[in-house]
């Protein structure tokens, strides 16, 4: 991504760094609208002797921009532009060193404000800012010549009026000859007279001829010219549409997944507004020269004109609605995890809307949600013959139509949908193995466009990226799933909504690693992706990892077959882990305290080459969303507590249960505990609670069996099969309670009343997640 369009999407508190760099000497308005420009010349040090047509080039780059204004709204900037131009002219004109130099440093100090604000170096991208400066370049070109058409439509038009003046003038006087001829005898006087008038006509013929050799020689180099302009406006839109409007579209979806976004909306919508003015403007020129065409008299028609002059409007029509209709996007997607009843946005927006003035009938958008099968018949009528019958809807949205409306500052013709709501949903017929959250569905937005004053009337249409619906909470973690692998695997130009069964395990380790990351704000090590490569392909024993990274995983492998010995898939536990992490575990994690990824076999093996005391942080292989603490007791025996969750960690912290337990002396391999997560502790209440009363305090313990068998205890908890440790609370104000009793207790159930969102997790099941998953695929 450019510098400055980095620039544009940092925080206000930045960007108000940014805009006090410029100045004077470097006005903002010169280095937003010469961005590619001013970076393509600038980042890479030039010598001084190649400096000394940089103000020349800077002021003719300005004022060639400046030409481009030919808008209303964009009136102070072409006079800032031009002011810009006569300053540094003026001032720089015998050192455009200085000037080179001091832009230079303007550009550093931008640089240094974006990576303190992103917490990452900027790394330029040659090949990128190559590619843009020649778009710009290749738009600008097109602008010249456009112009130049304009110049020779008017000179033909001038020519024809003054070829029309001399024909009619030769007409009168080939009037006059006959009248003489016919109005009695000829008399000296009038056979000179004659004569005369005769040398006038054949003078003013041979001018004719010559004219009319020079209008047809112009009007099929104007045509030429024209064709050209069609043809070379055809390419550069075609790789703003077929290729960076994609490009933004495929990091927009990817972005569901947690990717960064690297293009930026704004300039594209630059882009093809130059666009939509330069096709227009030659749309009007093909329509004028036709007019002249008509108007004319016949001697100086050509054959065949009328004929490319249609095909040429026809041609340039047929861009002006590719362009139209390419244009409207969904700036901001609705949720692609949808669930009934729940409020939610999106926004929509005509990148050209502002450009033609579609605003002045201000359009109005609709909102429908359509199944996968839908898409796919709208996409091939669309392609065979225009829109065909209106598809049919799956489901009933509220709120779903607005009017587009048009913010002059940053000229976006857009409509957000703030408060649509899906009430209901009709399912299609499930087949096989697949369930309710297998399904795609997407949203379908339409309108209607009038352009030039109505001369053209456009229907426009998008889809949402896939959907997927549920009626439950539970069911959330499948639609991610099935989200997930179709933003990460969805193929270009694909129909809807196909994607591969099978990817290779680097391209989904790959993916996993993004997602954790976007979530938790930490990376995955190689180890831990191998450790997640292993599981998902049941392996106890270490796989090669060139070998790893050539298998491939099928989409069942992910979210449908169960992991061996559990009932849960590897997605559930991949998910569930991102989501503690997450809501919980987030700074220990960053801050790497805790190893995670690692099997319990390896963890006791590392443990038990340690002191007692040593400790270390796993997440659990048997309990979803549960992290797990193994420590070296006496005698180099290796304990693990049984795993906490989130229930478990919104009622204590896991920083301060460590605290607690004075059994936990070193974090792995050696590290006092202290040293690492007394940041993290809960400062201790000094003071008794404004309502009087003391504030109780849980602290988590060991059994007293513990302390007398050091041997391993297995669960008290029926439902888990790992052998483990089981912790328990007690307060300084209360007798011992243990957290089974706590979770049964009337003060849990107050929190539960109090805070009902905050168990979004909670096991309606009773840990039969085959009973769960059950009803999740056919809860409707």
């Amino acid at each position: 991504m450019a510098l400055w369009a980095r620039a544009q999407q940092l925080p206000q508190e930045s960007l108000q760094k940014v805009r006090a760099i410029y100045g004077e000497h470097f006005p903002i308005e010169v280095r937003h609208c010469l961005a590619t420009w001013i970076e393509n010349r600038i980042w890479t040090q030039e010598p001084e002797e190649q400096q000394r047509f940089f103000v020349e080039e800077l002021v003719q780059e300005l004022q060639t921009h400046a030409e481009l204004m030919l808008s209303p709204e964009l009136f102070v900037t072409k006079m800032k532009l031009i002011e810009a131009s006569n300053l540094f002219r003026r001032q720089y004109s015998h050192a455009p060193h200085e000037l080179y130099t001091y832009m230079r440093r303007c550009l550093a100090l931008e640089m240094d404000v974006i990576q303190n604000a992103m917490g990452a170096p900027y790394i330029a991208q040659p090949q990128t800012e190559r590619k843009y400066s020649e778009l710009i370049t290749g738009l600008q070109t097109v602008r010249q010549k456009v112009n130049m058409a304009t110049e020779e439509i008017r000179s033909l038009q001038a020519n024809i009026e003054s070829f029309s003046l001399q024909y009619h003038e030769c007409l009168k006087n080939k009037g006059h000859i006959n009248y003489i001829q016919q109005s009695g005898p000829l008399t000296a006087e009038r056979r000179e007279l004659e004569a005369c008038l005769r040398v006038q006509v054949e003078e003013m013929e041979r001018k004719l001829n010559a004219s009319v050799a020079q209008i047809n020689q112009g009007q099929m180099e104007l045509v030429d010219h024209m064709k050209e302009n069609i043809s070379t406006l055809r390419q550069l839109q075609s790789q703003v549409l077929d290729e960076e409007l994609i490009k933004w579209k495929r990091e927009q979806q990817l972005s569901g997944n947690g990717v960064p976004m690297q293009s930026n909306l704004n300039t594209i919508q630059e882009w093809c507004e130059l666009l939509a003015d330069l096709i227009w403007s030659t749309r009007q020129q093909v329509n004028n020269v036709a007019r002249i065409n008509s108007k004319t008299i016949v001697e100086l028609r050509q054959p065949h004109l009328v004929e490319m002059l249609d095909d040429m409007s026809k041609q340039v029509t047929s861009l002006l609605s590719t362009l139209v209709t390419s244009t409207f996007v969904i700036e901001k997607q609705p949720p692609q995890v949808m669930k009934t009843n729940t409020r939610f946005t999106a926004t929509v927006r005509l990148l050209v809307g502002g450009q033609l003035n579609v605003h002045m009938t201000p359009p109005r958008v609709t909102v429908v949600i359509i199944s996968e099968q839908q898409a796919q018949l709208l996409l091939k009528s669309d392609t065979q013959s225009g829109r065909g019958k209106q598809p049919v809807e799956c489901g009933d949205i509220l709120n779903n139509s607005g009017c587009m409306e048009y913010q002059p500052t940053n000229r976006q013709l857009s409509v957000s949908f703030r408060n649509m709501q899906l009430r209901k949903i009709k399912r299609a017929e499930k087949k096989g193995t697949e369930s309710v959250m297998d399904e795609k569905l997407t949203l379908l937005f339409q309108s209607e466009f009038n352009v030039g004053g109505g001369e053209l009337v456009f229907q426009v249409w998008t889809l949402s990226l896939p959907v997927v619906v549920i009626v439950h909470g539970n069911q959330e973690p499948h639609g991610w799933a099935t989200v997930t692998w179709d933003n990460a695997f969805s193929p270009p130009g694909r129909v809807p909504f196909a994607v591969p069964d099978k990817v290779t395990w680097i391209q989904l380790a790959e993916t996993l690693r993004i997602k954790f990351c976007s979530a938790t704000g930490g990376d995955l090590s190689e180890d831990n992706l191998r450790f997640l490569g292993e599981k998902i392909f049941r392996s106890n024993l270490p796989i090669n990892p060139m070998e790893l990274n050539g298998m491939t995983v099928s989409w069942t492998q992910f979210c449908k077959d169960a992991l061996p010995e559990r009932n849960f898939t590897f997605w559930e536990w991949f998910y569930m882990v991102v989501k503690v992490t997450r809501d919980y575990l987030r700074t220990l994690w960053c801050d790497r305290l805790i190893m995670g990824f690692i099997q319990k076999k390896q963890a006791e093996e590392m443990l038990g080459k340690c002191p007692p005391g040593t400790f270390l942080l796993r997440f659990s292989d048997s309990e979803l969303g549960g992290i797990t603490i193994a420590w070296t007791g006496e005698g180099n025996e290796v304990f693990s507590l049984q795993p906490f969750t989130s229930r478990d960690l919104m009622l204590r912290s896991l920083a301060d249960r460590i605290l607690d337990l004075t059994q936990l002396q070193f974090l792995y391999p050696n590290i006092a505990k202290d040293d690492v997560f007394s940041k993290y502790y809960t400062k201790p209440e000094n003071e008794m609670l404004k309502n009087g009363y003391v504030k109780p305090v849980l602290v988590t313990t060991l059994p007293p069996y513990m302390s007398s068998s050091p041997a391993y205890a297995h669960s008290p908890d029926s439902h888990r099969n790992t052998p483990s440790v089981h912790s328990s609370y007690f307060s300084a104000s209360t007798p011992a309670q243990t957290e089974s009793s706590f979770m049964d207790s009337e003060l849990f159930e107050q929190i539960r009343a109090f805070e009902p969102e905050g168990f979004d997790d909670f096991d309606y099941f009773g840990g039969n997640v085959a009973m769960k998953r059950k009803y999740d695929e056919n809860y409707q």
